[in-house]
């Protein structure tokens, strides 16, 4: 499923398809009503089916089941100006927000209520993002008062002072961090950035340990990560980002070589997959669960092609039923693709790895090596 932010006060659920399409998709499947201004942060649960976040310029937080279409849950009273980021954590039973207020708050969303809030995270006046890490701390990026850009780990536990705070550079770009719990890294990119930052997050102090940065000519716009199950196992990759230029989206990769062509373990524990672990109406009655975990010993291919049937109408937009298996149309083949360096796919010496560095400390043991590249 695909969700672009609207313009409109609304926004609409598309199902994408395996093939390649003969023609242009615009209507979704269903759209979901409910905000009165711009729809700007969208996020899915992490393990019950079919439950979205949306957040807005109205300060609203609201959570729908894209399945029936249905409203489930709405926090208008938590948030006091625009929110900039919400993150869940890893079992989708609270929530973390940054919002224009200077106030970082972490919320049951069920009890609709804020169970940590901590005000001016970071001291400069530049917006701050947050997410969770897999054990429940929560890591923050934003300025100083000098307007130094800076990053900081949080325990709820004394969520008073970080447990580690770092300051970075005096760059204008608002850090978006992207985390991979798998091997605890988390990835830094600025808007107007030309470079990529990542960070392991360890259990020992100072707990935020700097790897290497991926360095590249051009500035980007913007940047997407892709899911784990998307990585190619066989080429030991273990993070794949997408960036935004002003008229392409260059693919890259992050790497781990090792001389072996075995699958490797310690790079790839078992990862959660696409297959909830809760109905929508089970986690709302108040059930939680961990992620469904897969291997990706063999590489990650779908079970079989899953397509959602509509059928019939429902407050705030068409409702989808159970999904069923259908045969998939013809398969259209692909366009080549190229390089950035607009070089064919494969080309020998023309995209050169960027620039990578020696894990510290536990990673090192591990014998880690981060290299940057497009694909």
């Amino acid at each position: 499923q695909c969700l672009p932010p609207s313009s409109q006060p609304c926004h609409g659920v598309w199902q994408i398809p395996d093939y390649v399409p003969v023609r242009n998709m615009t209507e979704p499947v269903v759209t979901l009503e409910g905000h009165s201004k711009r729809v700007g942060i969208l996020t899915w649960h992490p393990t019950a089916r079919n439950v979205l976040l949306s957040a807005g310029g109205d300060n609203l937080v609201i959570l729908w089941n894209v399945g029936t279409g249905e409203m489930l849950l709405r926090l208008d009273e938590v948030h006091t100006d625009l929110i900039y980021n919400a993150c869940w954590n890893r079992n989708g039973s609270l929530l973390v927000t940054t919002c224009k207020d200077k106030h970082v708050r972490v919320i049951d969303p069920r009890k609709q209520q804020v169970v940590a809030e901590k005000s001016k995270p970071h001291q400069g006046a530049r917006p701050v993002r947050a997410i969770f890490m897999a054990d429940g701390k929560i890591f923050t990026t934003g300025f100083s008062r000098m307007s130094e850009r800076q990053l900081a780990l949080w325990d709820l536990k004394s969520f008073e002072e970080p447990i580690a705070l770092q300051e970075m550079d005096t760059s204008n770009g608002v850090l978006l961090p992207f985390y991979d719990p798998d091997s605890s890294i988390v990835y830094l990119c600025g808007k107007g950035d030309s470079s990529i930052r990542y960070f392991e997050i360890t259990d020992e102090p100072p707990y935020v340990h700097y790897l290497s940065t991926y360095s590249s000519k051009e500035p980007q716009r913007g940047m997407g990560f892709m899911p784990k199950r998307g990585l190619d196992v066989s080429k030991c990759e273990i993070a794949r980002f997408f960036k935004l230029h002003e008229r392409k989206c260059e693919p890259i990769a992050m790497t781990v070589p090792r001389k072996s062509d075995l699958f490797q373990d310690d790079l790839y524990p078992d990862t959660p997959g696409p297959e909830p672990a809760l109905e929508a109406d089970e986690w709302l009655s108040g059930k939680d669960a961990e992620p469904v975990l897969i291997s990706l010993r063999d590489g990650y291919v779908p079970a079989k092609n899953r397509e959602l049937k509509v059928c019939g109408g429902a407050p705030g937009g068409r409702r989808w039923g159970t999904p069923e298996t259908t045969p998939p149309p013809p398969r259209v083949p692909a366009l080549s693709s190229s390089c950035p360096c607009h070089a064919p796919l494969g080309c020998p010496g023309h995209c050169r790895p960027g620039s990578g560095g020696s894990l510290s400390r536990g990673s090192a043991r591990r014998g880690w090596w981060l290299l940057g590249k497009c694909t």
